[in-house]
């Protein structure tokens, strides 16, 4: 068996996943173009391995860890997609970017608690007034 034919198709098919990977925006066609890229390299690996004529054969038993990999990262993957598809409405992996809702009024620059605006809440307001208004500006 010639070595060049399995290679070359191998290589198609890294290249076809590299290409949905970088240029999909659908997170589904995103984990289907990293299965190609996995089926490419377990083709690689069993051509070689019938090519040396290893009598381990350990390009197979690699393909093996291979696969069970590649099936444990869809089973996440898709559980994952799923998640966000329900939460957000949208499986976009441009929209996906800030996974986490921003704070409504956090530390402010200097790392004080503040308005969010950069300034400090009085810290001489026994009777509440400040927490009063800081509640009602946040309502």
């Amino acid at each position: 068996m010639h070595l060049a034919y399995p290679a070359v198709l191998a290589v198609l098919l890294f290249c076809v996943g590299v290409y949905g990977v970088l240029a999909r925006r659908n997170a589904i066609l995103v984990l289907m173009s990293v299965e190609l890229m996995l089926n490419a390299v377990n083709l690689n690996l069993v051509a070689f391995d019938v090519w040396l004529r290893d009598v381990v054969h350990s390009g197979q038993a690699l393909t093996l860890f291979t696969i069970t990999i590649a099936a444990a990262e869809i089973g996440l993957g898709l559980a994952i997609v799923l998640l966000v598809y329900r939460n957000r409405g949208s499986s976009d992996v441009d929209r996906l970017t800030d996974l986490a809702e921003p704070p409504e009024h956090g530390p402010s620059e200097h790392g004080t608690p503040g308005h969010g605006d950069g300034t400090a809440p009085e810290a001489g307001a026994a009777d509440g007034t400040a927490a009063d208004q800081n509640a009602e500006a946040t309502a």
